[in-house]
């Protein structure tokens, strides 16, 4: 192509994932293909470890009991006994997934093996086959909406509908005379702020997430592309690093979904929950 306006886009991750075949008018992005790999994986995996369940544990059984236990411990400490037999279910999953996808886009070939170019500058991929599950915001987003739909399940069954719009816009503490109009006056104030932050919240989490890996893998592919030598040499110390990275945004991801729903699912005189 002539036109010098899209080279910059080859040399970094596009923002969009690439289509790479619509089957029946389906269409089926690169990143959708990873996230249907590592699903698969997840489930032939959990299906080994339990299909032979042994009393002392081993391979398999043993790491998912361990990653399970440890988990449920975790989640206990900070949600409490009852919500976390409510929620672990959904804490466990997406914690699992999203570092499964996150360590799953590392791999030598994801992002670097599709269809492309010859340039100036050597052979260019440009519709790779494989792109990073998370490195696509059509999947952090929707994981975020299932959870901000579950949130508000597990609200309405913990506190009631009446309890849900108290713990919004009821005032908190005692008060009397002009003192306690103002105190409605303010927390009402408050709880169509906390509305409207309520509603962001499956923003903040998809884009949380998505620009993270976003960023760490196109960080990856421009050290790749620095010279025929430091090309291989250099990205690997950042690869360790995006191994922990990708455990952090797991991480990060499962505590806030689990903070948010305590702090709407806590009430006053439920002696089941609060942190410990």
């Amino acid at each position: 192509m002539p036109s010098g306006g899209a080279e910059p886009e080859e040399h970094g991750l596009p923002q969009k994932a690439v289509e790479i075949a619509r089957p029946f008018g389906f269409p089926i992005s690169n990143s959708m293909v990873v996230s249907w790999i590592v699903a698969v994986g997840l489930i032939i995996f959990a299906r080994v470890a339990t299909r032979d369940m042994k009393r002392v544990p081993g391979g398999a059984q043993n790491l998912l009991e361990w990653l399970v236990e440890g988990l449920y411990g975790f989640l206990e400490n900070i949600i409490g006994p009852h919500l976390v037999k409510r929620t672990f279910w959904f804490f466990a999953t997406v914690f699992i997934f999203i570092l499964a996808a996150n360590w799953v886009g590392l791999i030598p070939g994801v992002g670097t093996i599709g269809w492309g170019q010859q340039t100036a500058d050597g052979f260019v991929v440009d519709q790779p086959l494989f792109r990073g599950a998370n490195a696509d915001l059509n999947l952090t987003l929707a994981m975020a909406l299932v959870f901000f739909a579950c949130w508000i399940i597990w609200a309405l069954r913990e506190v009631g509908p009446g309890g849900f719009l108290k713990e919004l816009f009821a005032p908190k503490g005692e008060s009397t005379g002009f003192l306690k109009v103002l105190m409605i006056v303010v927390f009402f104030a408050a709880g169509c702020l906390e509305i409207v932050s309520i509603l962001f919240r499956p923003v903040s989490l998809s884009f949380r997430l998505y620009g993270n890996t976003f960023a760490g893998e196109n960080m990856l592919e421009t050290m790749s592309r620095m010279g025929p030598v430091l090309g291989w040499l250099l990205p690997i110390p950042f690869y360790f690093m995006e191994l922990l990275v990708g455990l952090v945004q797991a991480l990060v991801f499962m505590l806030l979904c689990a903070v948010f729903t305590l702090l709407v699912c806590r009430h006053e005189g439920n002696g089941k929950e609060g942190v410990t």
